[in-house]
């Protein structure tokens, strides 16, 4: 069994009648990279400023590598985070801003920036100055001083955001290479699932400072198989007669409208039969798989 690194027990957040984390439930172990999902506002933010203490938390608790939230002042130095990003001063360069942090951090062994500079791929841009890195150098130079620490578990909030295509590519590569190479164990947001999905293992979706579905990759992969999607007006009706008349239960219903069938995928026929017999208005029948972006929505939806 895995070590756990993050755990969290009815974590809460309040801004006078704002609830920004409401009863929180994570656990995040050793070697993951876990994504955690949510449109703006939802909570990501709020929850990795509490488990970072850079803000207080209301109510409930949460430990890192097996100590409480009372207990971290050796545990903090196992972390490193990029939440809001260090003020890097823009007329120094990649090379002089970290050794400036370094210092700032205690850290004697300066050939350490230069490792850290390779893996985050801005071994070349060493002497370039921040004023005129791009963002996505910006994002790894960020990177860059999380890992200054020689951290065990990582917290980056939406650190693809905003970037082209291939900045976000540049990224990926380097979160595996922390993970794979260094043994970092990642928690990384995102509002975007697709972006998640390249890179995570496990996957956190939170709305409204709640956390709605906690899944493995494995199971978001099994939550966007191919489906029979039903639209009918009954949708009731509808699930006895997938019950009833085709033995099975492995559906869900999305909304009033629309019924997702995970069976009969290579029988239509039998399931349009069956609903034609006992009179279920059919408006619609077809085989489908979800995208990761609607598989989001549906979730989402469900707390709305």
């Amino acid at each position: 069994m895995k070590d756990i690194i993050l755990k969290t027990s009815n974590l809460t957040k309040k801004y006078k009648d704002f609830v920004a984390l409401d009863s929180v439930n994570i656990s995040v172990a050793k070697g993951d990279i876990y994504g955690l999902i949510g449109r703006n506002g939802a909570g990501k933010t709020t929850l990795m400023k509490v488990i970072t203490t850079l803000t207080n938390k209301t109510d409930g608790v949460f430990s890192l590598f097996g100590k409480t939230d009372e207990n971290l002042t050796e545990t903090k130095r196992r972390v490193g985070s990029l939440i809001e990003n260090p003020a890097f001063f823009a007329s120094l360069t990649a090379y002089q801003n970290l050794k400036y942090y370094s210092i700032q951090k205690g850290i004697v062994d300066a050939s350490k920036i230069d490792e850290i500079l390779k893996l985050v791929k801005l071994e070349d841009a060493r002497n370039k100055k921040f004023k005129n890195f791009s963002l996505g150098m910006k994002q790894r130079l960020g990177i860059a001083f999380a890992i200054l620490d020689n951290p065990d578990f990582i917290v980056l909030d939406e650190p693809i955001n905003g970037l082209d295509p291939i900045g976000i590519s540049d990224l990926r590569e380097t979160f595996k290479k922390l993970n794979e190479e260094k043994n970092i164990t990642i928690l990384i947001s995102s509002h975007i699932l697709s972006e998640l999905y390249a890179v995570a293992n496990k996957f956190c979706i939170i709305e409204k400072g709640r956390i709605v579905k906690e899944l493995t990759k494995e199971e978001l992969d099994s939550e966007c198989s191919k489906c029979i999607v039903i639209k009918t007006d009954d949708t009731k009706k509808t699930t006895i007669i997938l019950e009833k008349e085709l033995n099975t239960t492995n559906y869900k219903v999305i909304d009033d409208t629309e019924i997702r069938l995970y069976d009969y995928l290579e029988h239509t026929d039998k399931v349009n039969k069956a609903l034609a017999k006992n009179d279920i208005n059919i408006m619609g029948l077809y085989e489908t798989g979800i995208t990761l972006e609607d598989y989001f929505k549906s979730v989402i939806k469900e707390v709305e």
